[in-house]
C-alpha cells in the first residue's frame, strides 16, 4: 500500500513563504527602492522634495513595508503614515503624490515577484495570495491617514473662519458688538455664546448689542439658543440688545412662542447703539456743522 504524503498545515506554509518572500525583498531592496523612484519621478510624484528627502522617505517607506509582511503586524505602518500625512498636508503634497506612490511601489513589488517565479505559476500564485493583503491594507492605511489629516486641517479652518465671522468687538468702554452673518448652525450658537460671554468678562461689559441684520433664518433651536444667550449674558452682568430682526425672523420667532419679552429689540444697529448709550448714561448732542464754521471764522 502507497504511502500518502503528508501535507504541510497551511499556517506553516504561508510562513515559510512569507519569510522567502520578506528575503527576496530584502535581497533587492536597492534596485527595486531605485526603480521605484524613478517610476514616481516619471508620474511627477516627487514634485517639491529634495534629494535628500526623497533618498531619506523611500528608505524608511520600503522598510517599513517589509517590516509589514515580515511579522504581520502594522503599527509602524500607521505612525509613520500618520507622521507622513502630517507633512505632506503642512508641505501641500496632493493626494496623487502620496497614494500614487504607495500604488506605484505596490507595483513595483508585484512585477518584482512576476519575474522571480515566471517559472512557477503555482508558487506565483501563492507568493501573490501572501503579498497583496498585506500591500492592499498598507495602502488602505496610507490612505485612511491621509483623508484623517486632511478632515482636520479642514475643521481647524472652518473653526478659524466662524470665529472671523462671529468678531465681537469693542465700541467704547462697556459696550460690545456682536454682528452675526451668516447661517447660524448649532454648534456655531453655541461657540458664538461662549465667545461673547468670555468677551464680556474680559471686557467687563454692560451692554451688548447683538445685530443679526446678515443672518436669513432662524428655526427654533437657534431662536431658544439666542434666548439663552441674552439669558446668560444678564447672568454675566450684560443687558443685550438684539438689532435687525428682519420681518420674516419676526413671523418665525412670533410662530415658535419665542418670549419676546426677555429681549431687548431695536430695527437696526444705530438705533440699538443708540439705546446702549442711553443704557450706559451717555448723551448724543447734535451739533451743527454750519454753526461751527461760523464759530471758527
Amino acid at each position: 500500500m502507497k504511502k500518502e504524503k503528508t501535507k504541510k498545515p497551511a499556517s506553516e506554509s504561508d510562513t515559510a513563504l512569507r519569510q522567502e518572500l520578506v528575503a527576496h525583498f530584502r535581497e533587492k531592496r536597492e534596485a527595486l527602492r531605485q526603480q521605484w523612484v524613478q517610476q514616481m519621478n516619471a508620474k511627477g510624484l516627487l514634485a517639491g522634495l529634495t534629494q535628500v528627502e526623497i533618498e531619506n522617505e523611500s528608505i524608511t517607506i520600503y522598510d517599513t513595508c517589509i517590516t509589514c509582511l515580515e511579522t504581520g503586524e502594522y503599527e509602524g505602518a500607521q505612525t509613520y503614515a500618520m507622521n507622513m500625512a502630517e507633512r505632506g498636508v503642512l508641505r501641500g503634497m496632493t493626494t496623487e503624490q502620496i497614494i500614487g506612490g504607495m500604488l506605484t511601489l505596490r507595483d513595483v513589488y508585484g512585477r518584482s515577484l512576476f519575474e522571480w517565479y515566471q517559472q512557477d505559476m503555482d508558487r506565483l500564485s501563492a507568493a501573490l495570495n501572501v503579498y497583496e493583503p498585506v500591500a492592499n491594507k498598507i495602502l488602505s492605511i496610507v490612505a485612511l491617514a491621509f483623508v484623517e489629516e486632511r478632515e482636520k486641517v479642514v475643521r481647524q479652518q472652518q473653526e478659524a473662519i466662524r470665529e472671523l465671522s462671529t468678531p465681537v468687538l469693542q465700541v467704547r468702554d462697556q459696550l460690545l458688538i456682536l454682528p452675526i452673518i451668516g447661517v447660524i448652525d448649532t454648534h456655531r450658537a453655541r461657540q458664538l455664546t461662549e465667545q461673547l460671554l468670555r468677551t464680556i468678562r474680559t471686557r467687563r461689559a454692560k451692554v451688548v448689542v447683538m445685530d443679526i441684520t446678515g443672518v436669513p433664518a432662524v428655526d427654533s433651536k437657534i431662536a431658544g439658543h439666542l434666548v439663552q444667550t441674552v439669558d446668560a449674558s444678564k447672568l454675566m452682568g450684560a443687558t443685550v440688545i438684539v438689532t435687525g430682526i428682519s420681518p420674516e425672523i419676526a413671523q418665525t420667532l412670533v410662530t415658535l412662542g419665542v418670549d419676546i419679552a426677555k429681549m431687548n429689540t431695536v430695527g437696526d444697529l444705530q438705533g440699538g447703539i443708540e439705546v446702549a448709550n442711553q443704557f450706559l448714561g451717555y448723551k448724543v448732542v447734535r451739533t451743527d456743522p454750519a454753526a461751527d464754521l461760523n464759530h471758527k471764522g
